[in-house]
């Protein structure tokens, strides 16, 4: 099973997106975990290459279950993890683009009307101003059409 590894900086009131060009969806930036690489290294590594910059302060955010099934929905095609960590700042200047697309800062608002996978869309919504993590399963087509999306989050509580 694939891991894959986001990371979304919120910095006065603004979100860092990478804009992919195959479809221009927007996503955060992160990557494929290397073997034997914690979910925060990676979160970290993955960040840190395709922005050029610095998060401050990262945390996990969210851990999904990313399931692609056939058109039918009948049949499971693939299936792979999904850590989503975020960060209230960032230390530098982000690069303009790299071999992944266009990074682009926007307003937190965006998140509901830019261009990405919907199950992106309240995984990174979440991620920018909700307290706690959240857990879940994202079912999607192979088109990327969301079938399904099973969610729960939990909040830590600090004292008595």
């Amino acid at each position: 099973m694939q891991r894959i590894a986001n990371l979304l900086v919120i910095q006065d009131g603004k979100v860092l997106l990478l804009k992919k060009p195959r479809r221009g969806w927007y996503v955060a930036p992160g990557g494929k975990m290397e073997a034997g690489e914690s979910v925060y290294s990676a979160a970290f590594r993955e960040f840190t290459e395709e922005t050029g910059a610095t998060p401050l302060e990262p945390h996990l955010k969210g851990i999904y279950t990313m399931v692609i099934r056939d058109e039918a929905n009948t049949r499971t095609l693939d299936e792979w993890m999904l850590y989503t960590f975020a960060a209230r700042g960032l230390e530098g200047v982000p690069f303009e683009e790299n071999r992944e697309g266009k990074l682009e800062w926007h307003d937190v608002s965006e998140l509901d009307t830019l261009p990405m996978a919907e199950g992106d869309r309240m995984n990174l919504k979440f991620a920018a101003g909700s307290p706690g993590t959240q857990y879940g399963t994202f079912t999607y087509t192979e088109e990327f059409r969301l079938l399904g999306a099973d969610l729960q989050q939990s909040e830590e509580r600090v004292g008595p």
